[in-house]
């Protein structure tokens, strides 16, 4: 499944655009890595526990959007997004969206 964050594939036509198309990927944090980030957070640097936390959650949120798509018949995504927010104290919820689309073979 080809992906692009522009409206268009360079050298590919769009031939039909398919609609809307997301997945996302809500995490809660844990113990062990509050503790790690805690720590982190007094002596400074990256919190690599979030940041591969969030990286998880961008995996799976692309994958849920990319199975929506296959759903319709797309052969790709364009206009690909995506959006970080706090359901509730302690999580992070990750929203990947495009539209999918079939291009010219």
């Amino acid at each position: 499944m080809l992906m692009s964050t522009t409206d268009v594939i360079i050298g590919k036509d769009i031939d039909e655009t398919l609609g809307l198309v997301k997945g996302n990927s809500v995490q809660s944090r844990n113990l062990g890595r509050d503790m790690m980030a805690g720590l982190r957070n007094i002596v400074g640097g990256e919190v690599k526990e979030y940041a591969e936390m969030l990286a998880r959650s961008r995996e799976i949120a692309s994958a849920a959007m990319v199975e929506e798509a296959k759903r319709l018949g797309a052969n790709a995504i364009v206009g690909v997004r995506f959006s970080t927010s706090s359901v509730m104290d302690g999580t992070s919820e990750v929203l990947a969206y495009g539209t999918a689309v079939k291009l010219k073979s």
